[in-house]
């Protein structure tokens, strides 16, 4: 009952502000990211650690501003016991064991720092990169979409017990705290084995679980991964990754509002990464086809990649679509601003067009600018079919080229951007890119 109190005053929220304010992308009469989020960490001069966290934390433990922690190795907080943060604690990854942390199903984190306090996971070394320390796993009882009730988390991480990386269940309810103002900066260590690690990983947590004002910059996997699970995400930031920003898959059943996805053509991973990715499995055999599959509803995003020539970014292969919708999956995009990508959205080539797949792909009232094609079927370069379709009245998606200087608030500051849509800036165009141009 709370969670679906959350949704209507969300909703209600964004629809009243629609009339004072710009509608499209992020909202706010103020400027949200300011002064929590950081967008030059590796200029900040942090602590040393004076507190080692290793191995299992098997007992309620509560992290105290006035230290400064170090995650030596595989972190597991286990056996139901719960983790306080104190708003303003700084936890440091170390960079030699590759630290992490993983909240066990059962176990709880209560990490609610403030706007002028943030809770800030970094690396160890003085001088910072991307992929420096592992990340942050939170592993819940909600739903998955696999066969079975539990999975197991696959990352190489070596608890005590192997039931401390089991996640997934029944309960929709599910309760793993909050994380609420904090950081997670240059995380996402590379394996051997397992690929990137994400800078959070959300695997079956569930809609009691609440979710606020998280902001992961340089990471070197995925900034946000879902796998399964059912929750709320508002007010999140992904900047400058190489991954991707927004992975959802194996059924989960999310809503994001009012979120930044903030992508760098000059930073990027071997392979191709998105604002947002959208998947309903890896292997579509091992998918249970009788349980809820991955459905997204957004709403005010901003997505924008951020280059200083774009068109030649484009010809150098540099710049992706920032969104990528795989089959099986249900997706709705509302009121939100895709601006700067190759082209905006790609449908998996598994998705055949008809009405009853269109029907579950939705994107209206939105923002498309200055990218070099709308909506495209994954191999097709003939997209008059979904143009036709979301380019209809009944959607009222815009079109248009203008240069960030003109679209946004102040994009290009490097200290304290503001990616809110400069009001009554919007100028229709139905020509996206002249394609003739060299």
């Amino acid at each position: 009952m709370k969670k679906m109190t959350r949704i209507a005053l969300i909703t209600l929220f964004m629809c009243s502000n629609m009339f004072a304010q710009q509608e499209k992308g992020i909202t706010g009469y103020d400027n949200w990211l300011h002064p929590w989020a950081e967008f030059k960490p590796n200029k900040i001069d942090y602590k040393k650690p004076t507190q080692i966290l290793s191995g299992s934390i098997t007992k309620n433990t509560k992290l105290l501003k006035r230290e400064v922690y170090l995650l030596l190795g595989d972190v597991f907080v286990t056996d139901n016991a719960t983790l306080t943060i104190e708003p303003g604690t700084l936890i440091i990854g170390d960079f030699k064991t590759k630290g992490s942390l993983t909240i066990s199903n059962g176990s709880t984190i209560f990490a609610e720092g403030t706007s002028t306090d943030p809770i800030v996971f970094t690396s160890s070394r003085s001088v910072k990169k991307p992929g420096d320390w592992g990340g942050l796993f939170i592993l819940g009882d909600a739903p998955t979409n696999a066969f079975g009730s539990e999975s197991a988390l696959n990352y190489g991480l070596r608890p005590s017990a192997s039931k401390t990386l089991s996640y997934g269940g029944t309960n929709e309810e599910s309760n793993s705290g909050i994380l609420k103002y904090i950081r997670i900066e240059f995380a996402g260590k590379r394996t051997k084995d397992f690929g990137y690690f994400n800078a959070l990983t959300l695997a079956g947590v569930g809609q009691q679980t609440i979710i606020e004002n998280i902001m992961v910059s340089y990471c070197e996997g995925n900034s946000f991964s879902m796998m399964g699970g059912k929750l709320i995400l508002d007010k999140m930031v992904s900047y400058k990754s190489a991954g991707n920003d927004y992975k959802f898959n194996n059924g989960t059943q999310v809503w994001i509002a009012n979120s930044l996805a903030i992508r760098s053509p000059y930073v990027s991973g071997a392979d191709i990464s998105r604002c947002l990715y959208v998947a309903d499995y890896d292997v579509r055999d091992d998918t249970d086809f009788n349980k809820d599959q991955t459905f997204v509803t957004a709403a005010n995003l901003t997505l924008i990649n951020l280059s200083s020539d774009l068109k030649n970014d484009i010809k150098l292969g540099l710049v992706n679509e920032a969104i990528y919708v795989g089959a099986d999956t249900s997706f709705s995009l509302d009121t939100s601003v895709i601006s700067g990508f190759n082209p905006a959205v790609i449908l998996d080539d598994k998705i055949n067009i008809n009405a009853e797949n269109l029907g579950k792909i939705k994107f209206s009232r939105s923002y498309f600018n200055n990218c070099k094609g709308n909506i495209f079927r994954k191999g097709f370069s003939n997209n008059a079919d979904l143009e036709n379709w979301y380019g209809s009245r009944s959607f009222d998606n815009v079109y248009s080229k203008g240069p960030d200087s003109e679209t946004f608030i102040d994009a290009n500051n490097k200290s304290q951007p503001d990616f809110r849509l400069r009001i009554n800036r919007i100028i229709a165009s139905n020509d996206f890119f002249d394609d003739d141009e060299d």
